[in-house]
């Protein structure tokens, strides 16, 4: 697994993340090192808070958190090391955070930054994302926009993985790779 590039994506409360954790966590337990967190989520408000705490306290403390909202590929070329596994959870929340922020992102851009970050890892980086476009046509335009762009988004990194991981009802399925 030592850099290598695993994309794992799914729906909301699928498994993806459980997933990512635990192949983080089998690399480290090899090596006997702790893994990296790499957070995009943004506390706005008291729900997002508890869900991070919650998120926190069930990785438990062998785990290292990182925050990076808006700047996930220096946050993955500061902390990729040949020791270090990176969890970077979640694309679709940095998306967000892109479209969303005072001064909107150029996406396409910033999807070639991640993929350029991602081919630089000294070590392994296990990608979470939703896929969110399986489900009926966004009433609104910006909905519409998020999904279609979380769309590109997906299938970049997918593009660039070494393994591609779809996890639905708990229960993981390659798409590409070992």
């Amino acid at each position: 697994m030592a850099g290598e590039i695993t994309f794992v994506l799914g729906g909301a409360r699928s498994g993806k993340t459980r997933h990512g954790l635990a192949l983080c966590e089998a690399y480290h337990a090899e090596r006997g090192s702790n893994p990296v967190y790499v957070a995009t989520a943004q506390a706005f408000d008291g729900e997002m808070e508890e869900r991070i705490a919650l998120h926190k306290a069930e990785r438990g403390p062998a785990w290292r958190t990182v925050e990076a909202p808006l700047d996930l590929a220096g946050a993955i070329r500061r902390e990729s090391g040949p020791g270090a596994c990176l969890l970077v959870d979640c694309l679709t929340l940095w998306l967000t955070n892109l479209m969303l922020g005072e001064v909107e992102a150029d996406l396409d851009a910033a999807r070639k930054e991640l993929v350029a970050a991602l081919g630089e890892a000294l070590g392994p980086v296990v990608v979470i994302s939703n896929e969110v476009g399986l489900g009926i046509v966004p009433e609104n335009a910006l909905a519409r926009r998020f999904r279609d762009e979380a769309g590109r988004t997906n299938q970049t990194i997918a593009a660039a993985a070494d393994r591609v991981i779809l996890v639905a009802a708990g229960l993981p399925l390659t798409l590409k790779g070992a």
